[in-house]
């Protein structure tokens, strides 16, 4: 039997997933939750063989790095399942946070595959994130330097602190979110930044 732990925040996806292990004979549903940092401790606890992870849980709580503490006790499997379409979720979950990641928007009995191949030592990832419609571009035409940018711009910062922590000249900033205004048809920074954070293109909330 394949021990399995669930943390979702979202009480519907929570119900999907509870109900979708729960129909496979060869699992057993040791605990479904809404808070990462709750999983970490019945990993401690109980022999658990995979954690279905959500990357944003209760309170904020970081999936990611939830897992990464979790993964290295060597014997639970992390496949993180998230909608986020963030780059950086990808990338922190190929190097060290999971065992595989899954979005959510593909299909169930490909997450029982993943889930399975998983268990039994491979590793499945997506080449890169999704790409999705922000107004009039998509979000794959935003260049990886452009996303650090806009990461570091809804976190707060100002052009000046940007520029320096990037090695950028405060123009070089200001152009490249110019840039990214002008190619989406945005009617200013704002308007940008909205629609950034409601595609879940950028994630700056998450607590370790």
């Amino acid at each position: 039997m394949i021990n399995t732990v669930i943390v979702e925040d979202n009480l519907y996806m929570l119900n999907h997933l509870v109900n979708m292990i729960s129909g496979e004979k060869d699992f057993a549903l040791t605990a479904s939750l809404k808070d990462a940092f709750e999983a970490e401790e019945i990993c401690k606890k109980y022999k658990v063989d995979v954690v279905l992870m959500d990357v944003q849980t209760a309170h904020n709580h970081s999936g990611l790095s939830v897992g990464e503490r979790i993964r290295k006790n060597g014997k639970t499997k992390v496949v993180v399942v998230t909608s986020l379409i963030d780059p950086d979720v990808l990338v922190r979950a190929k190097t060290g946070a999971a065992d595989s990641l899954w979005y959510k928007d593909h299909g169930e009995e490909e997450l029982l595959d993943v889930i399975r191949r998983t268990v039994k030592g491979e590793k499945v990832f997506p080449d890169e994130s999704p790409s999705v419609e922000l107004k009039n571009m998509f979000s794959s035409e935003i260049t990886p330097r452009q996303i650090q940018i806009l990461r570091r711009f809804v976190m707060g910062m100002t052009y000046d602190e940007i520029a320096k922590e990037l090695g950028l000249s405060k123009n070089g900033v200001r152009w490249n979110l110019d840039q990214i205004v002008e190619k989406g048809g945005f009617n200013n920074k704002h308007e940008l930044l909205a629609a950034v954070i409601e595609n879940k293109l950028i994630v700056t909330t998450l607590k370790d």
